[in-house]
Order: structure tokens, then C-alpha cells, then sequence
């Protein structure tokens, strides 16, 4: 097979630290399968900022783009948050996702038998939750025209953004959502506004027009945001598939976080369109922040990048076997009772790397079955 491109954007904050180890994981499971993987390391964002003076600059897009899959650590930082906006660090990920046309972010939220414990729910809540938000990622508020600040007339500032979907961009999203949900349980259910927001109303008819042309076989449900936050502390089980716009996505996958513990165990995928032949190139990165306050300390979960890792192999690199191999050494490592910080609850805990080595230990160990 032709050597599998990865390209490595460590970032900000606990991004090094967590891309490392990552790096690790990746480097083991290239020797045990022996296929060839060509890793290269740039840097975007904040530290972007410090050295180029801009978050993304152009050879570092253009190696994205040449790669078969980019793997981050995650970026930003309060030192940058006074910059212009479009030279603050999360542009650097916002471009990357725009001109790589990664439309869907896929993030899997799954309570873990042995964190049950770690949630901030009651374990007969969380116990068994497995569900995908798939999010829409270059369209709505986040892109929307015109946005800016204006200063008023007798003093003070107005800021404003739009929200906006064409029924085009809402049944690409909707298309992969229900594509996913064909391969777990068949449920899907699509989250809106349609009671406000005319952006909404787009959204829900194309999601309605789409599931009565193609996928009347999977079973639909639309649900308002607010209603959808509630439902999934109180009932989270009822979920197999959320499909939703890039705002909603953004705020409910950070609350679904918690059902698994916490949001440091979390991954995500970026993809676009699935080719008619070739490799599906995507962007693979842990839900979490920059966390710049534990930043070095050897503190953070490393346990979302390396999942994160686990869905390049499978979507970007054709390797499922792979893919679950990582998850289930994931899953070994944390019935053994290692721990980071995060999911500790008071109790011992492990550094960033040692829990990278006793994954890559696990991982082994199942190999050798």
C-alpha cells in the first residue's frame, strides 16, 4: 500500500503534550500492522502567532491540503484573544476546516463502564450511553455575512453575526447523519430553532424533504435546542444520532461531554465528501481546549486525542481493525484503574504520558492475543 500521509499540528496550551503521546500511540500501531506512515510536524495557532506573526500561514495549509489526514492537539489562548479577529488563533482551525471542505464534524459520546463513576450524573443515567453528534461545521453563525462591531452614535459598540443554511449545505450534513445512523441503531434526531429562527425552518424542512427522498428507512425526530440540552441530562439513551447545526453542535456536544466523565476521553473527526475513490481526508482532534492553565504539568487526559487518532485510522486511513484496537486498549487501560487528573476523583492519578504508555502497553498485550 502507498505510504499514509499524516500531518501533525500540536497547537496550544496541553496540545503538545497530548499530540505526543498521540504520536506514540500512532507510531506503535504503524509497527505492529506495518503500513508505512509519513508523519510531518508544522505549527498553527497561537504559537503560529509568537513566531510567524499569523495562526495558519500558507505552507502550513498547503501541507493540509497534500496530506491524507491532519491531527490536532488543540489551539488558542487567552494571551491571543485581543488580536483582530481574523488574526486570533482559532482561525487557524476554522480556515483549515473551511478550505479542506470539512463540512461534517462526527464526535462520539460514550460512557465508559469503568468512569461511570466520573460523571457528574447519576451512573443508572450514563450507563450504556453511546450516541454520534454530527455537527455541521462551515456554515451558520460562525461564517455567516455580515458579522462585525460598529460603533454607535452618542457612544457604546454594536456587535453582530448571521445565521444562515441553504437547504443545499443543510442535506449534505444531513445526508452523512443519515448514512451514520444506518450503521448504528437508525435514529436520528435533528435539533433546531424552526419556533424562532427562519435559518431553522430551512434546516428542518431539508432534514424532512431529505428522510422522505432517501432514508425513510431511519427513524426521524426533530427537536428544539433548548429542549435537546435538557433531554440529554435527562434522558441521554434516547440519542443515537444528533444532527445539527454549527452552534447547537458546538454548546451540546461540549454538555454531552459530561455524560462520559469528562471531556478530556472525547474525540472528533472532521470529514467532507466521500470520495468515488481514494482516501477520505479529514481533520482529527479531542473535543477539549487549550487548557492553559495545566499546560506543562503533565496534568492533561490524552485519552480524546488518541481516540481522535483511532477514527483517522478507520475513516482517513482504512484501517478498522486498527481503529479498534486503540479503543479497546483505551477501554483495558482504564478498567486496569489508570487515571489522569480529570478522572481521578481525588484519587492516585497518572501523568499524560504514563497513561500513553500504559495505552501502548494495552495495546500490545490485546495484539498478542
Amino acid at each position: 500500500m502507498t505510504p499514509f500521509s499524516l500531518l501533525l499540528l500540536p497547537g496550544d496550551g496541553i496540545g503538545p503534550e497530548i499530540v505526543e503521546v498521540a504520536q506514540l500511540v500512532i507510531e506503535n500501531i504503524a509497527s505492529i500492522s506495518g503500513r508505512d506512515i509519513v508523519i510531518d510536524r508544522e505549527i498553527a495557532g497561537g504559537a503560529s502567532i509568537d513566531q510567524f506573526g499569523h495562526p495558519l500561514r500558507p505552507v502550513v495549509l498547503e501541507k493540509a491540503r497534500q496530506s491524507d489526514a491532519v491531527l490536532i492537539g488543540a489551539m488558542g489562548g487567552p494571551q491571543w484573544d485581543f488580536l483582530p479577529t481574523d488574526r486570533r488563533a482559532a482561525i487557524a482551525l476554522l480556515t483549515l476546516r473551511k478550505e479542506l471542505g470539512l463540512f461534517a464534524n462526527i464526535r462520539p459520546v460514550r460512557a465508559f463502564p469503568a468512569l461511570l463513576d466520573a460523571s457528574s450524573l447519576r451512573p443508572e443515567i450514563v450507563r450504556n450511553v453511546d450516541m454520534v453528534i454530527v455537527r455541521e461545521l462551515v456554515g451558520g453563525i460562525y461564517f455567516g455575512e455580515p458579522r462585525g462591531i460598529e460603533e454607535l452614535v452618542g457612544g457604546g459598540k454594536r456587535g453582530f453575526n448571521t445565521e444562515t443554511y441553504s437547504s443545499d449545505e443543510v442535506s449534505r450534513i444531513g445526508e452523512t447523519a443519515f448514512e451514520l445512523a444506518k450503521l448504528r441503531s437508525g435514529r436520528v434526531h435533528s435539533v433546531d430553532k424552526a419556533n424562532v429562527l427562519e435559518a431553522s425552518v430551512v434546516w428542518r424542512d431539508a432534514i424532512t424533504n431529505l428522510h422522505l427522498a432517501k432514508f425513510s428507512d431511519v427513524d426521524l425526530d426533530h427537536m428544539f435546542v433548548d429542549n435537546a440540552a435538557m433531554q440529554l441530562v435527562r434522558d441521554p439513551k434516547q440519542f443515537d444520532v444528533i444532527v445539527t447545526g454549527n452552534i447547537f453542535g458546538d454548546i451540546l456536544s461540549d454538555c454531552a461531554a459530561m455524560l462520559s466523565g469528562s471531556i478530556g476521553i472525547l474525540p472528533s473527526a472532521s470529514i467532507g465528501a466521500k470520495p468515488s475513490k481514494g482516501r477520505r481526508q479529514g481533520l482529527y482532534e479531542p473535543v477539549h481546549g487549550t487548557a492553559p492553565d495545566i499546560a506543562g504539568q503533565g496534568l492533561a487526559n490524552p485519552i480524546g486525542t488518541i481516540l481522535s487518532a483511532a477514527m483517522m485510522f478507520e475513516m482517513s486511513c482504512d484501517m478498522p481493525e486498527e481503529a479498534r484496537l486503540i479503543e479497546h486498549a483505551v477501554e483495558a487501560a482504564l478498567e486496569s484503574g489508570a487515571r489522569t487528573k480529570d478522572i481521578a476523583n481525588s484519587g492516585e492519578f497518572i501523568s499524560t504520558r504514563e497513561m500513553g504508555e500504559e495505552i501502548v502497553r494495552q495495546i500490545h498485550v490485546i495484539a498478542s492475543i
